[in-house]
């Protein structure tokens, strides 16, 4: 087992910013100096938005910035076999359900329940019947697969209370060194969907174990969702890396950039004759 790996995972639907540049640059810093390894992977699982183009010029941007890579790059888009089978043993451990519910009837269902509006979604008040579940399949309507974390609770037993992560970085709050695992600030995340047989939580934590990623250095924006991939790592019986999530890079208002901000893109900022050294002292 190889000591330190760890990855830089971008989604090729638009330019990179100079947030992604830093996380890049953050995760490629943290592997040589533990003379480790460094893997880039394109998690282009929204077919719709993620473009050849884009891909492209994260290759182009990436070794503008100095960074190498372990080859070959793997493509989620080429995978959805293997996050199927994944989700199979999920389902197989009955911790899946149909959710057959719009957006706007899952938000009313937030609304109607206790603790209101802003709230995570908690799964439905009432299992729904198998008569009414397959008329629905068989009426060809739509459907996501959710977690249900009262099942999932019910199958790890007292490994629930055990449930956590090293943080080697920080957390919104300043949280560092080992972590309680809460994925009920998660509510019951969508693993899949009728015709898409992954989503980001399922994808991400089936290629960290596949390509032996043991580190995972990442944005705090992040922070939450680790919470819910430890206990997916836990259901599949795959080991939880350790973590290390950052700070953000942050616009002139404060928010934290985003790919439809085009003028902080690195592309933009290579037009503009901004060279490498320039770029480096700017984001580490």
């Amino acid at each position: 087992m190889r000591s330190f790996v760890t990855r830089f995972a971008p989604s090729p639907s638009g330019f990179l910013h100079l947030g992604h540049a830093h996380s890049a640059l953050c995760a490629f810093e943290a592997a040589r100096t533990a003379a480790g390894h460094f893997v880039l992977r394109i998690e282009d699982i929204d077919t719709v938005r993620c473009r050849p183009e884009f891909e492209a010029a994260i290759f182009e941007d990436l070794r503008w910035l100095g960074l190498s890579w372990e080859h070959p790059v793997r493509r989620q888009s080429e995978h959805f076999d293997d996050y199927a089978k994944s989700l199979k043993r999920l389902n197989d451990l009955g911790v899946l359900y149909r959710c057959f519910k719009t957006r706007r009837e899952v938000m009313a269902d937030m609304v109607r329940a206790p603790h209101g509006v802003g709230e995570v979604y908690a799964g439905p008040a009432n299992k729904m019947s198998t008569a009414e579940e397959d008329d629905r399949i068989g009426a060809g309507q739509p459907f996501a697969w959710r977690l249900s974390l009262a099942a999932a609770r019910e199958v790890l037993c007292t490994n629930w209370e055990r449930l956590h992560f090293i943080e080697e970085g920080a957390g919104p709050d300043g949280e560092q060194g080992k972590i309680t695992a809460r994925p009920e600030i998660l509510g019951d995340v969508i693993l899949a969907r009728k015709d898409i047989t992954t989503s980001y939580h399922l994808s991400v934590v089936h290629d960290d174990t596949l390509q032996g990623i043991n580190h995972v250095v990442r944005g705090v924006d992040l922070f939450e969702s680790t919470h819910m991939h430890v206990l997916l790592q836990n259901l599949l019986q795959m080991p939880t890396p350790i973590y290390r999530h950052h700070g953000l890079i942050n616009d002139d208002s404060g928010k934290r950039l985003a790919k439809r901000n085009a003028a902080a893109s690195l592309h933009t900022y290579r037009k503009q004759g901004l060279n490498r050294q320039d770029m480096h002292q700017m984001l580490l």
